[in-house]
């Protein structure tokens, strides 16, 4: 393995390509996104909309299942697993509050759904093992420092079912025209971007046990992100 180093909120690989670390802190990301949950749908709507389409689709919802997706945010992917999870466990979690509220007003929406949304943390899930047929997460790796990774996944790891589904939506390193200047702002001013970074997971996740179906990689608004279905 190739040797790293950190410094000043950047990891750089011996060998390799520069990689940018967090440089939000986790008491600074509840306070950050209590304040962003006013906007956080137009924004979920011009840059992650596509994205956030696809991840549904390729979870391949089946009614009656039981299903927990962690960072709920908004809401704008859990009222999807709700409406097509009618009859079965839904259940959403995330760290901030004003996130959650904007969730739950969505949520109400639906009349005959069975679901439940309440604060929760990535890191300690309050959930036995293995749980849930599937287990969505979308645009919050790219928040969380790389030596925090490893304790997420394997806490997600431990709540999904054996043979079960894990669906990662993250913001990653731009592969198109223009997609590099999300890193640029990052650089200037990281909370202007929500704290986030782009970052590939595939690695890690194998590393972690879980074996990769897909990786797909979708540029909107010039934003990159990269959705990922893999499986316990």
């Amino acid at each position: 393995m190739k040797g790293s180093f950190s410094c000043r909120g950047f990891t750089y690989w011996k060998g390799g390509k520069e990689a940018l670390d967090a440089r939000v802190s986790q008491k600074d990301i509840v306070p950050l996104y209590n304040s962003l949950s006013g906007i956080y749908d137009l924004w979920g709507t011009l840059a992650e909309s596509r994205a956030r389409k696809r991840a549904i689709e390729l979870a391949g919802i089946k009614d009656g299942q039981k299903i927990l997706e962690v960072a709920v945010g908004t809401g704008l992917a859990f009222y999807e697993i709700v409406r097509r999870n009618r009859n079965g466990r839904n259940l959403g979690i995330d760290i901030s509050p004003g996130m959650l509220d904007k969730a739950r007003k969505r949520l109400g929406k639906l009349s005959q759904a069975n679901y439940e949304l309440k604060l929760g943390n990535a890191f300690h899930l309050s959930a036995e093992d293995e749980q849930f047929d599937l287990l969505l997460n979308n645009y919050m790796f790219d928040l969380v420092a790389f030596e925090e990774m490893d304790a997420i996944l394997d806490e997600f790891k431990r709540v999904i079912k054996k043979g079960g589904s894990l669906v990662l939506v993250n913001m990653t390193k731009g592969e198109g025209f223009g997609s590099g200047v999300y890193d640029l702002i990052f650089r200037l001013s990281p909370k202007s971007i929500g704290g986030c970074r782009g970052v590939k997971m595939s690695d890690r996740l194998m590393i972690r046990g879980f074996q990769i179906e897909t990786r797909e990689y979708h540029q909107q608004l010039l934003f990159p992100s990269e959705v990922i279905v893999a499986h316990k």
